[in-house]
């Protein structure tokens, strides 16, 4: 993943196999606590979704690298900074995740598949160029918000539990962003400023 400062990302992940990575409520809390821990000293959270075998986030990354004075080792002092880079805390975010449901489900192996994705969404020259030709002519691209792929991929987000059939109104899911964003859900991660910069809310 190479993320850079001031731009848009899509970071998802799913279990291995498809396999769930979320099997009771206490798991979700968890991961969420992770994400304030992992993510949000480096990018804003503007949506997520927590899925029974999936996480979606999207992020406006602020910082690609941390400096922390508290050593994530217990061999460094921790009077000495320790650098960061946001692909590490996402490494150790998981692979912290995976220690504790080895420990609570009693299995090994793999919980996650191998490579996270992280897609950005505002360097999108190649997605959405400013004119198509089709058979019928030159269609120019007007570019409205609500066509263009970072509002997509937020509404995209937040469908994910209508579509999987887990509730019957994208809002009643209580592990996403959406639930906080209509308040009946208060996680303390989502930055809604800035998605209100980027036209999301």
């Amino acid at each position: 993943m190479n993320f850079e400062t001031g731009h848009l990302y899509h970071v998802y992940n799913q279990g291995n196999n498809r396999q769930k990575i979320f099997f009771k409520q206490e798991n979700y809390l968890f991961f969420l606590q992770k994400i304030k821990t992992h993510i949000l000293p480096f990018a804003d959270v503007l949506a997520f979704c927590l899925m029974p075998n999936h996480f979606h986030l999207l992020v406006h990354v602020h910082s690609v690298v941390y400096i922390s004075r508290s050593a994530t080792l217990s061999c460094v002092p921790t009077n000495i900074p320790t650098t960061q880079s946001l692909n590490q805390s996402i490494g150790i975010m998981l692979a912290s995740y995976t220690r504790a449901i080895h420990k609570q489900e009693d299995f090994s192996g793999s919980l996650f598949r191998q490579k996270t994705k992280a897609i950005c969404l505002t360097k999108n020259d190649d997605i959405t160029p400013s004119y198509f030709n089709t058979a019928f002519g030159t269609i120019i691209n007007i570019n409205t918000p609500e066509n263009q792929y970072p509002k997509i991929c937020f509404d995209y987000i937040h469908n994910n539990p209508l579509k999987a059939g887990l509730v019957k109104n994208s809002k009643d899911w209580a592990f996403s962003s959406l639930a906080e964003y209509n308040g009946k859900e208060k996680h303390g991660i989502i930055n809604a400023d800035k998605a209100k910069e980027y036209g999301f809310i």
